[in-house]
């Protein structure tokens, strides 16, 4: 059994960038409703708004936000897989990303729909 959330639906369309290890962040980076900086060995990704981006950066567009209502302890547990699972099952792929109140997940716009049905009826409340 999932636990039962309440999610909201970011206004706007978002993008997911690809930088090469070590690439200086560019200051649109750090705008918008909603930004995600991850820097690993191998690569930096940025989750931004899609109109911030400039057309010569690698990047996979289409992507609506789905914000997890917190925030959430850190023992709590199953947050994620709540939401994963019956999109999973359900065949929706996602881009998820945390913060220290919550989650994000991201999914395609054109699989906005489906996500939203299959997440109300796995008894979870979306807020539009």
């Amino acid at each position: 059994m999932s636990l039962p959330l309440r999610l909201k639906v970011l206004s706007g369309r978002f993008t997911v960038c690809r930088f090469p290890s070590g690439a200086a962040l560019p200051s649109w980076a750090m705008e918008g409703p909603l930004s995600s900086i991850t820097r690993t060995e191998d690569e930096v990704s940025v989750i931004c708004a899609v109109e911030l981006v400039p057309a010569w950066v690698q990047r996979e567009d289409g992507w609506r936000c789905l914000k997890l209502l917190g925030p959430f302890p850190f023992s709590m547990v199953g947050i994620l897989v709540s939401v994963l699972t019956p999109l999973a099952e359900a065949r929706v792929g996602i881009f998820a990303t945390s913060t220290y109140d919550t989650d994000y997940v991201l999914v395609k716009d054109v699989d906005l729909a489906r996500a939203l049905d299959v997440l109300v009826e796995a008894g979870h409340t979306v807020e539009l």
